[in-house]
């Protein structure tokens, strides 16, 4: 399914992409395009893309990319897929009540999740605001044990 969506494995790309997206939410899902839930997660975005596409933008950022990997390190992608969002080239984080509030690890649950979770950020960017609250409720949030390496 992923190619209905925009796929970078330049990191001019991804530069370009943040730069460029103004007055919309941009999505960069990082993962690769063979991993299963990468594929769920792909299908999901695939289907809602048309939906968000007033108020968001989505990519898929291949992570196996050479050239990406300063934005993988970056956002210490260790597990896929992540979703990762900007508005107005900022990043926007998010508070789901996890460790992590910079990106969104796994794929959603069901479509109308990854639109509420995009609606949030682009209400909370119109505020003026970087972090949000995640609004889906705790038991539709993945939970994954990090594990911080190099502390």
């Amino acid at each position: 399914m992923s190619y209905v969506l925009t796929t970078l494995t330049k990191k001019r790309e991804v530069d370009s992409v943040i730069r460029d997206t103004i007055d919309k939410v941009l999505v960069l899902r990082f993962g690769r395009a063979s991993d299963a839930e990468c594929m769920q997660l792909d299908d999901i975005l695939a289907k809602s893309a048309r939906e968000v596409s007033k108020f968001a933008t989505v990519a898929l950022v291949d992570i196996d990319s050479e050239d990406v990997q300063v934005y993988v390190k970056y956002f210490d992608i260790t597990l896929t897929p992540s979703s990762v969002f900007f508005f107005n080239a900022h990043h926007m984080k998010m508070d789901c009540g996890t460790a992590d509030h910079t990106k969104w690890i796994g794929a959603f649950r069901r479509k109308q999740d990854f639109i509420d979770v995009v609606e949030a950020n682009y209400r909370g960017a119109m505020k003026g605001k970087l972090i949000v609250n995640c609004p889906l409720p705790p038991e539709r949030i993945p939970r994954y044990q990090l594990l911080y390496k190099d502390m």
